[in-house]
């Protein structure tokens, strides 16, 4: 039974009823008791940018502040030294489908994105031409710009918003969405990355990983997939998909806190092939010989640059224990209802507000949230928070975002944060909001 199917089995979508039956049968609902939530009142819909605070988190961070830092001072690195591996491992398993030895929890997602891309045009030396999207997140496509640059290469962006950008082509895509038929005319025996995300940022469409990979792949190249929108939210099956090479964060849908750690995940098999341009001591084989010259390690080390953040890392670990409980497959079935739910609604009370839906309507091609535009997104968004105690993400130029949080996010917040917009809009709340100067959108 598909999300659409299973959403009907519950009543009718406008009926306050359905999500409280939902609720009563969701097999995730005791993990909403296990995150801070200070106002019962709010709808926040943007766990898909910033997660809930675990409350596990809190005690994880307060026993390592007084119960290791504290007492075992640099002693404690006898057992911190590879943390990032230990959490890469939990992490792997619970969300990515990737077995161990895989993954390294470290860094940011901009400085492994960096590090990985770097490796993979390495790899394919006499290769001139690296792929993106002009739909991509803007980190990525900045840092590749620079990648270009710095190397000489030929940078082809496949325009799938109207965007463009540098070296730009235009294709058709619904959502955004490139497909492995949008992107097979552009890929020859000069290309040697691609570079695309696993849950479009903006749109939420989601793109066929295992296609695309091997098609990259029986052209020579390689593909970085970023999955900060997507990890936590959708199951991803890395290994079982041939994934070599991956990037995300952990505060989205992983619920590890501002500037938590980022991830990166490498195919055993490549581990050997690759080279990062940052050689920091961690990576090398004998790291406490401390010798004149690089030897790299040959197994996922290899990859990390320099000490980890055990703090951070302690947020990763208290969050993933709790996805790894969860169980990766429901919480995907959850973002398919929870998003199905939200799709009915948008139909019945936001479209005849003038609202688009920007995401596509299959729950295959979809993560954990959906895009609504609007003319007026932006003072939609902030009269949402200011008059109607909903947390939306606005993204430019017209575009809201609204996501489910499987595991910290309730059907009934869904419904109410959907009523809630509906009212707002149609009381012209966004008339009263005037800019307040912030960045922060």
């Amino acid at each position: 039974m598909n999300a659409a199917q299973l959403l009907k089995t519950f009543g009718s979508p406008t009926d306050r009823k359905t999500a409280i039956a939902m609720d009563a049968a969701d097999p995730l609902a005791a993990f909403r008791n296990e995150f801070v939530i200070a106002d019962p009142n709010l709808c926040y819909l943007d766990g898909n940018s910033l997660g809930r605070l675990p409350i596990a988190t809190i005690e994880s961070i307060n026993d390592f502040l007084v119960n290791e830092w504290g007492t075992e001072l640099v002693d404690g690195w006898a057992h911190w030294i590879d943390e990032a591996q230990v959490a890469g491992d939990l992490l792997g398993r619970a969300t990515l489908g990737a077995a161990a030895g895989q993954v390294l929890v470290c860094d940011t997602t901009s400085v492994n994105f960096y590090q990985l891309c770097v490796a993979a045009i390495k790899a394919r030396p006499g290769r001139k031409t690296v792929i993106i999207d002009a739909a991509n997140f803007p980190t990525d496509r900045y840092i590749l710009q620079g990648i270009a640059d710095q190397f000489g290469l030929n940078l082809v962006t496949l325009n799938n918003d109207g965007s463009g950008g540098p070296g730009a082509v235009d294709i058709e895509a619904d959502c955004e969405l490139v497909t492995a038929e949008t992107l097979a005319p552009f890929l020859n025996s000069d290309v040697a990355l691609v570079t695309l995300q696993a849950i479009h940022y903006r749109s939420g469409a989601r793109p066929n990983i295992r296609a695309i990979t091997d098609l990259v792949r029986s052209h020579g190249g390689l593909v970085v997939w970023d999955a900060s929108h997507a990890a936590g939210a959708i199951e991803l099956d890395f290994d079982a998909n041939g994934v070599d090479l991956a990037v995300g964060c952990t505060y989205k849908y992983g619920n590890s806190g501002p500037g938590a750690p980022a991830w990166l995940y490498v195919r055993k098999s490549m581990q050997a092939e690759l080279r990062v341009p940052i050689q920091g001591w961690f990576a090398q084989d004998d790291q406490f010989v401390m010798g004149a010259t690089f030897e790299p390690n040959r197994e996922i080390r290899g990859f990390q640059i320099a000490s980890p953040s055990i703090i951070g890392i302690r947020s990763v670990q208290a969050s993933y224990s709790m996805i790894e409980q969860a169980g990766i497959g429901r919480i995907a079935a959850k973002a398919a209802l929870g998003t199905e739910l939200m799709v009915e609604l948008f139909d019945a009370w936001l479209a005849p507000l003038g609202f688009t839906l920007l995401t596509p309507r299959d729950a295959m091609l979809r993560g954990g949230h959906i895009t609504i535009g609007h003319p007026e997104a932006k003072r939609i968004a902030a009269a949402l928070r200011k008059f109607a105690a909903v947390v939306p993400d606005y993204r430019v130029p017209d575009s809201i975002r609204l996501a489910i949080a499987p595991l910290p996010t309730s059907f009934i917040e869904v419904w109410d944060g959907f009523e809630r917009i509906r009212d707002s809009v149609a009381r012209e709340d966004y008339l009263k909001i005037e800019d307040n100067g912030s960045r922060v959108t």
